[in-house]
């Protein structure tokens, strides 16, 4: 049931997203249930979990209400997110046992850089860049040694940017070159702060995290400056398989 109840909040997290619902719609149960053929039960269990990540709210009656993120929403969470991690790289750096994952760190690093060198962004290669590094974000939020800040991550992970080892493609860019420079210059960061972190260097390690991850806001600020009519929507479209920050 757990997985039917994940499977079916995401796709009802993903037409909320894209704004199939207006602000304040109400969805109720068995409205849900006819459009994705399910019984209630997976239902109000799907909607629990979007309710705990702020995208329904419960309504008086029965029922809930659709609660639409805006840019701003997303713009403070990948604040939030950008002061979790910074935590966690400065918390990973005073792990004693932190020699026991640096390796799998060196690993996404080598692979991102390689991957870069061939100058080849299609999506197959794009989708390897962006597990790698997936696996470095990743591997340091799980060995920070604070179970909340993994936590505290996850419950936002959802939102669009938000998600561990997001990359963001910036559509003024079409030189593929200069996009190439642009990841290697995250990848870059990568090796800063790995360095810190094996040299056991808190300090160093948080404040390069946090300038790595203040990319992701730049980028938003960006596109907003872009455009007058931005939507959540729109910025999922620059996250989809396409090329970015790291």
């Amino acid at each position: 049931m757990e997985a039917i109840d994940s499977e079916l909040a995401d796709k009802i997290r993903v037409d909320i997203f894209g704004g199939k619902y207006a602000e304040g719609e109400r969805l109720s149960e068995a409205q849900l249930g006819e459009v994705h053929s399910v019984s209630r039960t997976p239902v109000r269990l799907a909607l629990r979990l979007l309710e705990r990540e702020g995208l329904v709210i419960r309504g008086k009656g029965r029922g809930y209400r659709v609660k639409n993120p805006t840019i701003a929403d997303i713009m403070q969470a990948v604040q939030v997110k950008g002061h979790l991690e910074s935590l966690a790289a400065r918390l990973m750096a005073t792990q004693p046992n932190r020699e026991q994952v640096l390796p799998q760190m060196a690993d996404a690093i080598d692979t991102m850089g390689d991957l870069l060198n061939l100058k080849d962004l299609s999506d197959p290669i794009i989708c390897e860049i962006q597990q790698a590094n997936e696996s470095f974000h990743r591997t340091i939020l799980d060995s920070c040694g604070n179970d909340c800040v993994k936590y505290t991550c996850g419950q936002i992970s959802q939102l669009p940017m938000l998600s561990i080892g997001t990359m963001v493609f910036d559509q003024t860019v079409n030189d593929i070159d200069e996009q190439v420079f642009r990841l290697l210059l995250g990848n870059a960061q990568h090796k800063v702060i790995y360095k810190a972190i094996k040299d056991g260097d808190s300090v160093r390690a948080e404040s390069m995290m946090s300038e790595h991850s203040h990319a992701i806001l730049e980028y938003i600020q960006t596109f907003v400056k872009g455009g007058d009519n931005l939507t959540v929507a729109d910025l999922i479209a620059y996250t989809a398989g396409h090329l970015g920050q790291v």
